[in-house]
Order: C-alpha cells, then sequence, then structure tokens
C-alpha cells in the first residue's frame, strides 16, 4: 500500500465517521457532537453574564473557562477533519455549515489575542457571545430533512422572491398613505415609520406604538389587516409544493438492490417490499 493510498483510506475512515449517519459508529459519533454542541450552548447560558437566574461563584467561574478550552478543543479538531477530509469540489471551507463551524471557534482564540479587554472593547465581548451561540447551528447539519427544505426554498426563490416584492410595494403604498392622511400624527412622524407601521400591521403582529387617529386611517388599518390575512399562507403554500416534490425525489433515488424498486424513505433500512438491506446514502467518500 502507497502512502496516497494510506492517506486516502485515513480520510475516508474520517468522511465516514463525520458525515455517514447510516453506520453504528457514525451514529455514535453524530450523538457525541450533538451533544457537544448542545452542552456547551447550555453552559454558555449558565456562564456569569448569559443567565440572570444562576450566580456562579469563583470557582464555577474556572470551571466554565476549562469548558470552554475543552469544547473549542474538540470543535476545532471537527473543523479541521472536516477541512481535511471532505472533497474539494464541495467547499466545504466557504459552505454555511463550513462558516458556521469556523465562527464557532473563534471566541476563545480572540480572547487570547486580547488578554486586556477594556470598556470600549465590550461590543467584542458581545460579538464573542454571539459567535458561540451560532454553536447551535451545527445541529441543524445533524437533520437530515433540513437539506431537502433547503434545496426546496432553492427552487421555489423565484416565486417567493416575487411574492415578496408585492409584499414591499404593499407596504410603501400603505406607508405612504398612512403618512399622508394622518398627516405626521400619532406617531406617523416620517415615510419610515409608517412603512414600519405598515409592516407591524401587515403582519398582524399589532404593537400598539404607533396607531391612527382618524376614521380613513382607521379604515386603512382594517384593510391592511385583512390583506396580510389572506396572503400569510402563499409562501407556506409555495413551500409546501416544492417540499412534496423534493419528498417525492428522495423516495425515487432509493431502489431496492435486489427487487429494483424505488419509493424507500431516506431512513429507512430495508426494503419494504422484499426485506433486502438497502444501499446506504453515502458521499463522495463513502464508497466501499
Amino acid at each position: 500500500m502507497t502512502t496516497d493510498t494510506a492517506s486516502l483510506s485515513w480520510r475516508q475512515r474520517s468522511y465516514r465517521l463525520l458525515f455517514d449517519n447510516h453506520s453504528r459508529t457514525g451514529r455514535r459519533m453524530q450523538a457525541f457532537w450533538v451533544s457537544a454542541a448542545l452542552f456547551s450552548v447550555v453552559l454558555l447560558f449558565l456562564e456569569p453574564g448569559g443567565s440572570a437566574l444562576f450566580t456562579p461563584g469563583p470557582k464555577a467561574i474556572y470551571f466554565f473557562l476549562w469548558a470552554e478550552v475543552v469544547f473549542t478543543g474538540i470543535f476545532t479538531l471537527e473543523y479541521l477533519l472536516r477541512l481535511w477530509c471532505t472533497p474539494a469540489d464541495q467547499h466545504y471551507a466557504l459552505s454555511f455549515f463550513g462558516i458556521v463551524d469556523l465562527l464557532t471557534v473563534l471566541p476563545l482564540y480572540i480572547i487570547w489575542l486580547y488578554p486586556h479587554m477594556t470598556v470600549e472593547l465590550m461590543m467584542l465581548l458581545r460579538i464573542i457571545r454571539i459567535l458561540r451561540v451560532l454553536r447551535v447551528l451545527k445541529l441543524l447539519r445533524y437533520m437530515s430533512e433540513m437539506g431537502m427544505i433547503w434545496r426546496s426554498i432553492k427552487l421555489a426563490r423565484r416565486k417567493l422572491a416575487m411574492f415578496f416584492g408585492f409584499v414591499a410595494v404593499v407596504l410603501c403604498v400603505f406607508g405612504g398613505l398612512m403618512y399622508a392622511i394622518e398627516g405626521g400624527n400619532g406617531g406617523f412622524t416620517s415615510l419610515a415609520a409608517s412603512v414600519y407601521w405598515a409592516v407591524v400591521t401587515l403582519t398582524t403582529v399589532g404593537y400598539g406604538d404607533i396607531v391612527p387617529h382618524t376614521a380613513v386611517g382607521r379604515l386603512l388599518t382594517s384593510v391592511l389587516i385583512l390583506l396580510g390575512y389572506s396572503i400569510i399562507a402563499v409562501p407556506t403554500g409555495i413551500l409546501t409544493a416544492y417540499m412534496s416534490q423534493e419528498l417525492q425525489r428522495n423516495r425515487a433515488r432509493r431502489n431496492c438492490e435486489q427487487c429494483q424498486r424505488g419509493g424507500h424513505e431516506t431512513e429507512a433500512i430495508f426494503c419494504k417490499y422484499c426485506g433486502s438491506a438497502l444501499p446506504p446514502i453515502s458521499g463522495k467518500y463513502g464508497q466501499k
């Protein structure tokens, strides 16, 4: 066995451990990464400044510090392994999860680079906390159906863009009308404030901080609320249609090697017609 072959073999093993959840070892590794992400986020809300219900003592502060060091080391190792074993044509470093993985390991290194943070750097501390909260996004990687939702959004992007463009036109028209009708009273002091009122009204949130006081303004508000209720289901219907198509495609792609019949769920292990084991869904390095 040559050096290149041995190196490729290690890349295959690492790829299967990180990306293949159909084997027992892959599922255990998936459970480990999910647990690490969950525990790190929970500790983030319990540490000083993260929770108003729990005030840790001096010893607990050291515990949180070392826990952050451990989790940063774990996630750094994960990021480097994924960067190494992912095929180049998948562009992991520039992908959504690649950027999330990188951002979630940066906070501790930023603190090491800026150990003497002053009041002027409090914004940096807040950004660091936000970056650590992003670890919850790592869980999306292990939700297999999220890929289907993302593909559905990409396929429906033109129709969704047309819908939100129409909504933007409606908001500008109603906001401009309300600004003219109310004449700067009742909080409608600018066109931007009037459009903000239109957004809150169309989405039927109704904060109540800006309300019309004229009869025509209230009539216009009623029309906008009814319009909001009538169009709120449009994007849901669009996404549902494309998600149904993606679900059918996923089922059609899984064929049994024995009876050559398709229509299996992505989580299925055995054929529902003949009972034979279904081939695993693998990536580029997932071939046997």
